[in-house]
């Protein structure tokens, strides 16, 4: 698709960016590229009623929607007429149906059949985009030449296609592929770095697929893509049309006699960079001039949609996501229930609302307008931040949203809060460290606590030595009335052991009560001992 080996001359200029460069960005997609993208890449599935080439649209669409990207269908129309030929070669065997060769040659281009499978896996998706707001422009023949020219025109930022023949349409920067794994990224061409690196401008880049083959013609045979771009350097951009245009492409038989070229050939022999090419124009490849005029036509007077043509405003026009429209889609096409739809897409439609936001007050800041949040003219999404997170180690937020039907809470990345409500952030800060103060509890000084606690034993202490030493006195008297009478003066007393034994003798200890802010319980201590 496109010029035969024009992505690998361009190799050395690709770039692999992060998806978060296409951040509020207008870009176009050329649409059948990116469903035989999504049908290559699930090559497993060979039924068509699984939908995964839609599923996979589906997230990429999300992916970018949540990133505030304008997004635009771009699909293909009629058949260029310079390029029935390929077209029949690349169908085969497929179910799409020409008309008969004999009559091609009458037409000017030929329309597709519109019934045909692939056909209706395009009013799936550009079904899928409406419900999503996505608009679809139709173009009058080939999409890459119409997502090229509101390239060229300024009027997108850039071009998703795989066709290589988009820079040959004039596209400044284009996006070849789209990847959503570990954060997302997409491989980019810039035409300025093509030119800058390579020295290629579009001119050249039209010669290549004269040379190489493209499209639109079949190219010369035994010239590879090094010679050729080796050919086309040596004229240079400015002038090398016009050579074409002049002596046909005879040039070829030049270089390769020239001692310039010789000397170029013998350097890529050294290098084992090319093998003598058996380069032959006229013998093998009998093309007219006129053919060469209308291959370089057909790249720079396509048949697009004027700029300023009532199709390409409505293209750019911003339409509204509708959630309905998705859940029936999804529905009908994944088996979702309206619940899953919402937990796909609402999240992302929520995080490009607030990057408008964030948009609008960006743009009044520059102005030099600094309104307060209140004073916007239109209202925050955001009604609060509910509490900090970490997603895959980014900073993020837990919000609460208003004025967005079926959206409540969802995660959204901190920075992106910081740049469309940092009030909002202030505020949560301010609630946290007020529900902090809020949550301590009073607590008694541990000097305080501790010198309480010592004055309770102590004077514990003290009650239990006064009851030990009670205890201990009564103990001694006993001991002291149970000793051998020594020898003395005293007349020793004289126990009658038939008579009945003497009452006991009871000592009673007073009770002894101390307040120690609470009332101690009464003990009483009573000896009896019977004399023997």
């Amino acid at each position: 698709m496109g010029v035969k080996n024009l992505w690998d001359i361009l190799e050395s200029c690709k770039k692999t960016l992060p998806l978060h460069h296409l951040q509020n960005k207008r870009v176009c997609i050329d649409l059948s590229c990116w469903i035989v993208q999504l049908q290559n890449a699930n090559k497993n599935y060979t039924s068509i009623k699984d939908k995964i080439y839609l599923r996979g649209l589906f997230h990429r669409l999300r992916a970018l929607l949540a990133l505030n990207c304008s997004l635009i269908f771009v699909t293909d129309g009629s058949i260029p007429a310079i390029k029935l030929s390929t077209y029949r070669r690349r169908l085969g065997s497929s179910s799409e149906v020409t008309r008969d060769e004999a009559n091609l040659h009458k037409v000017l281009s030929l329309p597709r059949n519109m019934g045909s499978e692939f056909s209706c896996m395009i009013k799936e998706a550009k079904v899928l985009g409406m419900a999503l707001g996505i608009p679809c422009l139709d173009g009058l023949e080939e999409a890459e030449a119409q997502c090229a020219l509101l390239n060229s025109e300024s009027l997108c930022d850039g071009c998703f296609t795989s066709d290589s023949d988009v820079f040959l349409f004039g596209a400044k920067t284009v996006y070849r592929d789209m990847y959503l794994g570990d954060g997302g990224h997409v491989v980019c061409y810039e035409m300025a770095d093509i030119e800058r690196e390579l020295g290629f401008g579009r001119n050249s880049l039209i010669t290549l697929a004269v040379l190489l083959g493209s499209d639109y013609s079949h190219g010369v045979h035994g010239l590879g893509p090094e010679t050729a771009c080796k050919i086309v350097k040596s004229i240079g951009d400015d002038i090398i049309l016009q050579q074409i245009t002049s002596e046909g492409l005879a040039f070829v038989k030049k270089k390769k006699g020239s001692k310039k070229h010789e000397k170029l050939l013998n350097m890529s022999k050294e290098n084992n960079l090319v093998h003598e090419q058996n380069i032959t124009v006229n013998e093998q490849n009998p093309l007219q001039d006129d053919q060469f005029l209308q291959v370089i036509d057909a790249y720079l007077k396509p048949k697009c949609h004027s700029p300023d043509s009532e199709a390409v405003h409505r293209a750019l026009s911003q339409y509204p996501f509708q959630r309905s429209k998705l859940q029936q889609v999804c529905a009908e096409s994944f088996g979702w229930t309206p619940e899953k739809t919402d937990e796909y897409i609402l999240p992302k439609i929520g995080e490009r609302d607030l990057r408008r936001f964030a948009n609008l007050r960006s743009t009044s800041s520059g102005l030099g307008f600094q309104l307060p949040l209140h004073e916007m003219p239109v209202p925050c999404p955001i009604s609060s931040i509910i509490k900090q997170r970490k997603v895959q180690g980014r900073d993020c937020f837990e919000v609460a949203w208003e004025h967005l039907d079926g959206l409540k809470i969802s995660v959204v990345p901190a920075d992106l809060i910081e740049c469309a409500c940092p009030e909002k952030i202030v505020e949560f800060n301010e609630r946290e460290t007020q529900g902090k103060k809020q949550n301590r509890r009073p607590r008694a000084k541990r000097s305080d606590n501790r010198a309480a606690v010592t004055e309770v034993d102590l004077k514990l202490q003290a009650l239990l030595l006064d009851i030990e030493a009670e205890s201990n006195a009564v103990s001694t008297a006993a001991i002291l009335s149970r000793r051998p009478i020594e020898q003395s003066n005293v007349v020793p007393e004289v126990i009658d052991l038939l008579s009945p034994s003497p009452p006991i003798r009871a000592r009673k200890v007073s009770k002894c009560r101390e307040t120690l802010g609470s009332q101690i319980d009464v003990i009483d201590l009573c000896d009896s001992e019977t004399d023997l």
